[in-house]
């Protein structure tokens, strides 16, 4: 589906009316709940593939479409970063093990409106080091959406990812960036998870795009494998990552993927 409600900003930037936040959370539910619904089937043992066979059931069960099924020859309904894997890692027959950290991204279409949203999950017992690693990312990811008003720009939240990151001694990926979406998956603007304050296109009302910080407990830079997907860290430190759909409101920020059940953060208590 053609991307056509609202307006252009000179930035090619589209605004929505209000009554496609809607659209957008509708969307962002389906999405945050299969992710919520997922976390049970995450243990040692368990393959990426058999995950994402559960992932499209579920797409299909909601009655919702998948939008990376059939995306640049893409055949799966979910990606699958392991480790080291920055991002888009490809769901096959490899095994968890315990103790792996492992992101997974679903983005599902609702009556036109796509939702976008991935958060980090452990295998087993959670190590040290890379619990303080999806901490900071995912605090990272909030320190962005904070900065989400009409009057800020896109660099206000760059630099509040990335000076927040830094302080922690971890790296903010560079190779990788958010996206405008709404009735199209990938739109401007590019929100980049680093930069300097009051750069970039300035907020309005009306805008809606991911925030999704890759942060690395090395260094920043990243490799694509063969495949032409799988992006991993050139120096084999582990990578975190987390995602929302936001819209910006007169007044702030709505977030379109909250996590139902309060899942969002691997650490959740299941009781």
């Amino acid at each position: 589906m053609k991307e056509h409600r609202g307006r252009l900003t000179r930035d090619g930037i589209r605004i929505y009316e209000t009554a496609d936040f809607a659209g957008m959370h509708a969307a962002g539910a389906v999405a945050a709940r299969i992710l919520d619904d997922i976390a049970a089937h995450v243990f040692p043992g368990q393959t990426t593939g058999e995950i994402d066979r559960l992932i499209t059931e579920m797409v299909e069960a909601a009655g919702a479409k998948s939008a990376t099924i059939g995306y640049k020859g893409y055949q799966h309904a979910s990606c699958i970063s392991v480790n080291h894997v920055v991002c888009h890692g490809i769901p096959g027959d490899k095994r968890l093990n315990d103790g792996d950290i492992l992101n997974i991204d679903v983005t599902v279409i609702v009556d036109g409106w796509f939702g976008d949203t991935s958060r980090m999950y452990v295998a087993g017992k959670l190590p040290r080091k890379a619990e303080r690693l999806i901490q900071v990312t995912h605090d990272a990811l909030f320190k962005g959406i904070e900065m989400v008003k009409p009057g800020n720009t896109f660099g206000d939240i760059g630099h509040a990812i990335q000076s927040y990151v830094e302080a922690h001694r971890m790296s903010v990926v560079r190779d990788f960036c958010g996206h405008g979406l709404g009735q199209v998956f990938h739109a401007p603007p590019n929100v980049l998870h680093y930069g300097r304050p009051g750069t970039g296109p300035v907020l309005e009302e009306g805008m809606f795009f991911t925030i999704e910080p890759m942060v690395n407990l090395g260094r920043p830079e990243t490799k694509t494998l063969a495949d032409e997907w799988t992006a991993v860290t050139r120096d084999k430190s582990l990578s975190a990552q987390f995602e929302h759909s936001v819209g910006v409101t007169a007044d702030g920020v709505d977030i379109f993927t909250l996590s139902p059940g309060g899942k969002f953060h691997p650490t959740y208590d299941p009781s």
